[in-house]
């Protein structure tokens, strides 16, 4: 089905000429269409106008980048930041900026297409680990230190998603700091579904463990999430932005950032500073989703309990991918059609090698009420039974 928006992606919407509660766009913390973000970006478009019409290093650079990186580095506690034009050009970028032929990469295997195209693109030697196994996490630093006598003069990473965007699960940071320092490899952490949305003001991934910032090597994520803006972001020591400003080719070639896209990040952040009930909100809606779904007939909860991204996959796999999908389809069809409930299926592209079994994925916003929770968990458990009778 060809679903066209016909306004803003908010917790409601409007596809194809009909109301929905909307569970597909990861507004999490329901900034689409906040006024304070409409008056930040009327003000900046009526200043700096539309675009840029350069990169960074070519006349693009306007104060209000400057000042976008400053608030970024100082609300995470690192050093400095650097912004990108578009969110998947952060991966595509700032991985081969420090990746090179030879280099070892050791990598979830339920990375998103973004980082996987990264990877490719730094011709580094990759090596995967089953998703967010901690114990194939460590046999294969172990296999690959020692049987690579090479391994301690090369350049080594581990590279994790903070919330995988294919399941929903959160990667165990502490035992992840422990086995960098343990086997000497530097961490790549993309916070893309976390910054905004984790710890106790927002602060992502480190702060949900309580793990000091510094003890992550280089940090990426996009604004199109959480900020509800458009873009990306690295963020770490000097020395490592300061590297991607002179070899991260979308950084150096692309032009820059929209200045009213970069305020409206500045005054998101602003917002979530200031209110931290947003967050508090956020989790207490994830637990009422979480908790309306347990009892799903032929569906299986596979996303950690403080996840954005609440993701269901079927219980009982017919063994073909394609089939899995049609059937996860027929069930987001028809809780449209029926109930005007708006989810997504993970489908994938051919160019993803994600091999994680695929699902319904809902973004879960501080935006839904809790009668909108409540529809959606009743709309999939009723259509999921029907669908799914004759499969179980």
């Amino acid at each position: 089905m060809n679903c066209i928006l016909c306004s803003a992606a908010g917790p409601h919407t409007v596809i194809n000429g009909k109301e929905v509660v909307n569970f597909t766009s990861a507004n999490y913390l329901g900034l689409v269409g906040h006024e304070k973000l409409l008056e930040s970006c009327t003000s900046s478009l009526e200043k700096y106008g539309v675009g840029s019409c350069g990169p960074r290093g070519f006349y693009g650079t306007i104060d209000v980048h400057l000042d976008c990186e400053g608030r970024i580095a100082n609300f995470l506690g690192t050093p400095d930041s650097i912004l990108y034009s578009y969110g998947l050009s952060t991966m595509f970028s700032a991985i081969p900026a420090f990746c090179k032929k030879g280099d070892i990469v050791i990598v979830d295997e339920g990375v998103h297409w973004g980082i996987q195209n990264g990877l490719y693109l730094s011709r580094s030697t990759i090596v995967y680990f089953k998703h967010n196994d901690m114990e194939s996490l460590r046999s294969t630093l172990e296999k690959v230190t020692h049987e690579n006598k090479r391994a301690k003069k090369l350049r080594r990473y581990i590279v994790v998603e903070a919330v995988y965007q294919n399941s929903g699960q959160i990667a165990p940071l502490d035992e992840i700091i422990l086995l960098k320092e343990k086997y000497r490899f530097r961490v790549l952490l993309d916070e893309s579904n976390s910054f905004g949305v984790l710890g106790s003001s927002g602060r992502g991934l480190t702060e949900h463990y309580r793990v000091p910032v510094e003890k992550i090597d280089i940090i990426t994520a996009a604004m199109g999430h959480a900020l509800a803006t458009e873009g990306g972001f690295c963020t770490g020591s000097t020395r490592v932005i300061d590297h991607q400003r002179l070899s991260s080719s979308g950084y150096v070639f692309s032009a820059s950032l929209p200045p009213y896209l970069a305020s409206a990040a500045i005054t998101a952040i602003d917002i979530l500073e200031k209110n931290a009930d947003l967050i508090s909100k956020l989790k207490k809606n994830i637990s009422v989703l979480c908790k309306g779904l347990l009892d799903i007939k032929g569906l299986q909860l596979a996303s950690d309990s403080q996840s954005p991204i609440v993701f269901l996959r079927l219980k009982n796999s017919t063994g073909y991918l394609k089939n899995d999908l049609q059937l996860l389809e027929d069930i987001a069809e028809r809780v449209l059609k029926e109930d005007s409930v708006f989810v997504v299926t993970s489908k994938r592209s051919a160019l993803d090698k994600c091999r994680l079994p695929v699902g319904i994925r809902l973004f879960v916003s501080a935006g839904h009420s809790n009668s909108d929770l409540m529809k959606a968990s009743e709309a999939l458990k009723r259509v999921a039974a029907v669908v799914l009778a004759g499969h179980n």
